[in-house]
């Protein structure tokens, strides 16, 4: 690894190619491994997600993941959950009842059925509070979602995005250094972009930064 790297958690079920080219254009080289010491060595952490919460919990389990990543969210370095890797942070999940990596208490429960499910295409995100990867995106900012499930933090602080559809849903989370996303920002454009440029300063500061990594 190098001295300064970013990894893109690889499971089996993740997006693991767009991540990794919004990555790029942000301006790193990340790097895709599913190796729990590489992922423990790493100055900062991806874990994107497509699919259902859990075959992808089998997966990390079969891979010997979830250990490491509940070592690597309470390292302070700097994490960030896109999609599914947002809801498999809770303590659970109503996709097959099983139990997530409890990185952040709560649960994911299922969009309520009177709505077309899943909730797919543009939505707009307003944001509670502030954090260095979504500075310069407004608020009400449209960002592209797919998605059945939405999560459901117990510390409801910790929901510092909202959209919504039917109801209100935490679209974005916060705890001190780990950001985790509903939506796609790797799909979402230029402001989606943004988040990820946003990230990688945040992440891997430039000598002479003042950015601190733990807020």
């Amino acid at each position: 690894m190098s001295k300064s790297s970013v990894v893109v958690i690889d499971y089996g079920l993740g997006n693991l190619r767009s991540v990794s080219q919004a990555l790029e254009k942000a301006g790193v080289q990340p790097v895709i491994t599913g190796d729990p010491g590489s992922i423990l060595m790493a100055d900062a952490a991806v874990l994107p997600g497509v699919g259902a919460g859990d075959a992808a919990m089998r997966a990390l389990r079969e891979r010997g993941l979830v250990e490491p990543l509940r070592e690597y969210a309470s390292s302070g370095r700097p994490f960030l959950g896109v999609c599914l890797g947002l809801q498999l942070l809770m303590d659970s999940t109503e996709e097959g009842e099983t139990g997530c990596l409890g990185i952040i208490p709560g649960r994911t429960r299922k969009l309520p059925s009177e709505l077309k499910v899943p909730h797919m295409g543009w939505n707009g995100v307003e944001f509670r509070r502030s954090h260095p990867v979504f500075d310069e995106i407004p608020g009400g900012s449209h960002f592209y979602f797919v998605h059945s499930y939405y999560v459901e933090p117990e510390d409801q602080s910790l929901a510092a995005g909202i959209t919504e559809y039917g109801a209100s849903f935490c679209s974005v989370l916060i705890r001190d250094n780990l950001v985790a996303t509903q939506f796609h920002p790797e799909k979402s454009g230029t402001l989606g972009l943004k988040i990820y440029e946003n990230f990688i300063g945040f992440a891997l500061p430039k000598p002479g930064s003042y950015r601190r990594r733990n807020i």
